[in-house]
């Protein structure tokens, strides 16, 4: 996983960037109606229902814009809530208010509703040992925000991005000539590199799996599209040789089912590609 550095060097650079996209060379409709010196109130509201994500990250979105806002924060992320919630008040700059605006709202309308979705996917595995995990089907450039979200509703982070673990998947295997030939050439990649990082391969049937087994030192097999029974056979196959993981087109209905296979973790691209932004809105206080 990324660094306590890494990470915040790619919240910085998020909100660096949006802010340069939404102002450019200035908000010039509030530079055209509102005073440089006036000062103002406004409060950030729940018109939904789910959980809120995204509040430590609109702090550091307003101190970025203006560090002479102030934040009165009445329901911190990870907080169930619903229409009518006032998450938190912001008070200084009225220019400052609304030129941070869009950038928050936006960013945390979408967190919160990956942090809704996988709130509920927890609940739904409640009393089995399996974890969520993300995935990498992030929105480009934003996924450090998005993988915040998936860990604010309860779930667990995947690998980050392609540089902090080795993931054998289908193509890899195909394009390297078959499961064993991939993992070697990987063993030895990573002894000439010197580098140490968890090798996990993916699994397309329980051959495969029988395949994978053969091998030493991996961390993790993925179990890509099994069903309940295959799955039930190769958690029993695996045993503790290894971390057992399941994915592929699970949802609401069936993640119970592959949770009580005994699997380790089950991850969802849906987490992150499938959800509808929470509904907040910013308003001003008179």
């Amino acid at each position: 996983m990324i660094t306590q550095e890494q990470f915040d060097t790619e919240v910085k650079m998020i909100i660096a960037n949006a802010i340069r996209e939404d102002v450019g060379d200035g908000d010039h409709s509030s530079l055209a109606c509102i005073p440089e010196n006036a000062r103002g109130k406004a409060k950030l509201l729940v018109k939904d229902k789910g959980i809120i994500g995204g509040v430590n990250f609109a702090k550091k979105v307003f101190a970025y814009v203006d560090k002479n806002l102030r934040l009165d924060v009445r329901i911190e992320d990870g907080t169930e809530v619903s229409f009518g919630d006032v998450v938190m008040y912001i008070e200084g700059p009225s220019q400052s208010i609304l030129k941070a605006e869009r950038t928050v709202l936006n960013a945390m309308q979408r967190m919160s509703a990956i942090a809704t979705k996988t709130r509920l996917f927890v609940n739904l595995i409640k009393g089995t040992k399996a974890k969520i995990l993300d995935t990498r089907k992030t929105t480009p450039g934003i996924r450090v925000l998005e993988k915040w979200a998936v860990k604010i509703g309860g779930g667990e982070n995947h690998r980050f991005a392609l540089y902090d673990m080795i993931m054998l998947k289908d193509n890899h295997i195909d394009f390297a000539g078959g499961i064993t030939k991939a993992i070697e050439m990987t063993k030895q990649y990573l002894k000439d590199a010197d580098k140490k990082l968890d090798i996990m391969v993916e699994a397309r049937n329980l051959i495969e799996l029988e395949e994978i087994l053969k091998n030493d030192g991996i961390y993790r097999i993925l179990l890509d599209n099994f069903d309940y029974e295959d799955t039930r056979k190769a958690v029993k196959l695996i045993g503790d040789k290894c971390l057992i993981e399941s994915s592929g087109n699970i949802n609401e209905t069936t993640i119970r089912y592959y949770a009580e296979c005994g699997v380790d973790y089950i991850s969802c691209g849906a987490l992150t590609h499938s959800v509808y932004n929470m509904d907040l809105s910013l308003k001003a206080v008179n």
